[in-house]
């Protein structure tokens, strides 16, 4: 496999913690847990933290932490929180030319949370050590159930972990960005995720003699060819609004007319305005629907993450930094094909305080799948260029 260059030349790790941000990832990567499940990952990053002199760690969410260090020197108070999220996927690893490999059937990190919580603790290690060398606070969360619900984003809200903090500092691999590079844009980078349930009644019969009945699989098939015109004829394009159907169950037998019909599905736009307008759009055409084929529509929706949001001017700020530290040629605002309708529960903490989202490149050769798939896989030599490039970050963050 082909191995980056390590482009830091900040050296704000210490051998021991380099070395720790390497190990933290293989172990992670070789016992991966789902979502409200990270039991065993939640000890093993407080068992990490209480070894490098970090005893206070808190836990939230059931099995997610965070920690604080309180900066010693003299300045602005100011708060800022960075995010890794811990969770694995149930998705059986393909990869056989890895030494860490994940030995858990079924699961794997497929979309680099193990990089991320890395990450994220090379530099909560790095600040305990340099805590004379700012001011103000740093919180360091290892957040669980990004990929599924509860998720723990949406806790870190509802308790008010954020309350007070000036900002928020995200990140996620990003793999058809070459290795080595970074990237950022102003504005919405991700999309909401809504759950729907929609189930259409009608009324059973024979057949041979559909008039004697109400058919709910013609009443799904007008609903999935209406649903989508809400997107096409209702919403301005650079929303970026989906309306995915999932799942769809109904019939009994091949010569009955099936009585009801269950659907679920995810509705997505990149602009938070929008998303009471389209659930109540979605519900409308399935009522209405319903009501022209003379049957009934139940509905039942849950708002999931909103979209991620980016702060303008902790955009530049980044880009700056990457600039001077890495280089130009290594910062990308474009958009592409993975930035997709993916969405990250990052949202819940744009949504409270001012916030950034930042890519690290992947792409090389042997690691050139995307994330969620059985091959997806990142260099560990991308990880403390990234972890120097955040701790440069919350730096100028906190003594700005």
């Amino acid at each position: 496999m082909k191995r980056t260059t390590n482009t830091s030349a900040n050296n704000l790790l210490s051998s021991s913690e380099k070395d720790v941000v390497i190990e933290m990832r293989h172990a992670m990567h070789r016992e991966p847990e789902l979502s409200n499940n990270e039991w065993k990952t939640q000890q093993r990053i407080r068992e990490t933290l209480e070894r490098f002199g970090l005893f206070d760690a808190k836990t939230f969410h059931k099995t997610g932490l965070y920690v604080d260090i309180h900066g010693l020197a003299s300045g602005p108070q100011r708060s800022v929180a960075i995010r890794g999220d811990i969770d694995a996927l149930p998705i059986q690893e393909t990869r056989d030319d890895l030494s860490y490999q994940s030995r858990v059937p079924g699961h794997m990190h497929a979309c680099g949370h193990d990089l991320h919580a890395s990450i994220a603790m090379g530099t909560a290690l790095a600040f305990h050590r340099m805590r004379e060398s700012f001011s103000g606070k740093l919180r360091v969360f290892f957040q669980p159930a990004e990929e599924a619900e509860p998720l723990g984003g949406r806790s870190v809200a509802e308790q008010g972990l954020l309350s007070g903090f000036h900002a928020a500092v995200g990140f996620h691999v990003k793999t058809d960005l070459p290795a080595g590079m970074f990237g950022a844009r102003p504005g919405a980078v991700t999309q909401s995720a809504d759950q729907f349930a929609i189930t259409l009644i009608g009324t059973m019969a024979h057949g041979a003699r559909p008039h004697a009945g109400v058919d709910a699989i013609a009443m799904a098939g007008a609903f999935i060819n209406e649903v989508q015109k809400v997107v096409s004829r209702e919403m301005p394009f650079d929303d970026g609004a989906i309306v995915t159907i999932g799942t769809i169950a109904g019939g009994e037998a091949t010569n009955i007319i099936c009585p009801s019909v269950t659907m679920t599905g995810t509705i997505r736009t990149s602009r938070c305005e929008r998303r009471e307008l389209l659930v109540q759009r979605v519900r409308e055409i399935a009522e209405g629907v319903a009501t022209m084929h003379r049957g009934k529509a139940e509905f039942s929706h849950k708002f999931g993450e909103p979209p991620v949001i980016n702060n303008d001017v902790m955009v530049d700020r980044f880009r700056r930094l990457v600039v001077e530290t890495v280089g130009k040629d290594k910062f990308s605002d474009l958009k592409s094909s993975s930035a997709g309708g993916g969405s990250d529960d990052f949202g819940f903490y744009s949504a409270c305080v001012p916030s950034i989202y930042f890519w690290f490149g992947s792409k090389e050769q042997g690691n050139e799948s995307g994330v969620h798939t059985p091959t997806f896989g990142a260099s560990d030599d991308l990880l403390v260029p990234t972890a120097e490039l955040a701790i440069r970050y919350c730096l100028e963050m906190l003594n700005s």
